[in-house]
């Protein structure tokens, strides 16, 4: 068929030909981000969904497993608080900071509205930018962001931490304001009260957390619970260093979501504080209020991370064993509703089987009501209360057990709300 052709026909046919690459180890792999749960508000930032962009579609309240959210790239770090999402990259453009979801408190910043350039409004429906006060936006990083009920904390690489949103009980680290009004506020507060660089910031409902790189915990904001660990149940709005069982000590994560707290030593020790009306604390304590951080006496080996949700708790240890107390839907099914001590949940539940002897959990992570663990194979386990589809398993029930989300990609980091959640994925290919 090919008859006499040759020579240089041959080698321009070779040329012209298309060159496949196949992929190997050098084949860049993109950074992506899905989002699933309640949409209704905007949270995932998928305008449609909302508002539909064709007539013949419904607009939809749940968006029940992962969907892509092609709108941001290199993002570094993700918060849900409720019923908003805060993104952020790392990158050295002066947009870094995305927010999108309710903001009634600004707490995604003053945000104005497309069509009528004179009112603001209270739902961002698509990754909108906020423009933080910088004073090298350049060169300035963002590398980690936090949400609470109705505040957002930042924290940069250079310039400290940056705080925004309701600031009722002095969560956003300065003075209480009577009759303040947070709607459409133009205020973002950098808060400047701290020995030593901030780490880690942290939102609870109504409360902050700061951690600094000596190691040191700092707090403000609602106490009424003793979320703030300051030895009273009244509110503070400037950040403070906590004592307690935490002098001294080499703190290096912290974790709050509601009310209640939990601090992780270098050495692997826990110590909690603030609400433990369901058992969080009742290792150490029968009272349902501890105002001031205690050590936790849990005999489990070295504790790598830490989860503090609503009424339940999650730790790995150093073997990659997560062990949950508290109260609710802690993951060893329906039998399990409370406990005040660690109870593990079964490795083989989170991919550790004959043909996997190395599969172990990495990092444990939670909202209000629901938990997720991430195995070192990048595999995400979801379980909990699946309020409004926030499990993202494709369907409505609670899960008792962690139950794996199918997701395109190694998953890198996750985020969880009340009602929402954020991943962070690397492709394969």
């Amino acid at each position: 068929p090919r008859g006499g052709l040759g020579g240089p026909y041959l080698r321009e046919a070779e040329d012209s030909a298309p060159v496949f690459q196949y992929v190997g180890k050098q084949a860049k792999r993109k950074e992506r981000v899905f989002v699933w749960g309640f949409c209704h508000a905007g949270a995932l930032g998928i305008p449609s969904f909302v508002k539909p962009d064709a007539g013949w579609k419904k607009s939809r309240r749940i968006q029940p497993t992962p969907y892509r959210l092609d709108t941001v790239e290199k993002i570094s770090s993700a918060a849900c608080g409720y019923g908003f999402t805060l993104i952020s990259s790392k990158t050295t453009d002066i947009t870094k900071l995305w927010g999108m979801g309710l903001n009634k408190d600004s707490q995604l910043g003053f945000q104005r509205s497309r069509k009528d350039q004179t009112k603001s409004y209270e739902y961002v429906l698509e990754p909108s930018p906020i423009p933080l006060p910088l004073d090298t936006p350049q060169q300035t990083r963002i590398l980690q962001v936090s949400c609470g009920r109705a505040h957002s904390l930042i924290l940069t690489d250079i310039e400290g931490v940056f705080s925004m949103g309701n600031n009722s009980y002095g969560q956003c680290g300065r003075k209480v304001i009577k009759g303040e009004i947070y709607s459409e506020s133009h205020v973002i507060n950098r808060l400047q009260e701290f020995e030593g660089r901030v780490v880690q910031v942290v939102c609870g409902q109504d409360h902050s957390l700061f951690r600094t790189e000596k190691g040191e915990v700092y707090s403000c904001g609602w106490g009424a619970d003793g979320q703030t660990g300051l030895g009273h149940y009244d509110i503070t709005s400037v950040p403070t260093k906590l004592g307690g069982d935490v002098a001294g000590v080499n703190i290096v994560q912290v974790a709050s979501y509601g009310d209640s707290c939990l601090a992780l030593s270098d050495e692997g020790d826990l110590f909690g504080w603030g609400n433990s009306e369901y058992m969080q604390l009742a290792s150490i304590t029968e009272t349902t209020q501890v105002n001031v951080p205690r050590h936790l006496p849990f005999k489990i080996g070295r504790i790598k991370d830490v989860a503090c949700g609503g009424t339940g708790n999650a730790i790995v240890n150093e073997e990659g064993n997560v062990f949950v107390w508290g109260y609710g839907i802690l993951g060893k099914g329906p039998n399990l509703m409370e406990t005040a001590t660690p109870e593990m949940i079964p490795p083989t539940l989170f991919g550790l089987s004959d043909f996997s002897p190395d599969t172990r959990v990495s990092r444990i992570r939670c909202g209000l009501s629901q938990f997720a663990a991430l195995n070192n194979r990048g595999e995400l386990f979801v379980w909990g209360k699946n309020i409004r589809g926030c499990l993202g398993i494709g369907r409505m029930e609670d899960q008792y057990f962690p139950w794996r989300v199918t997701i395109p990609g190694e998953v890198v980091d996750v985020a969880c709300g009340v009602d929402h959640m954020v991943t962070l994925v690397k492709s394969f290919i």
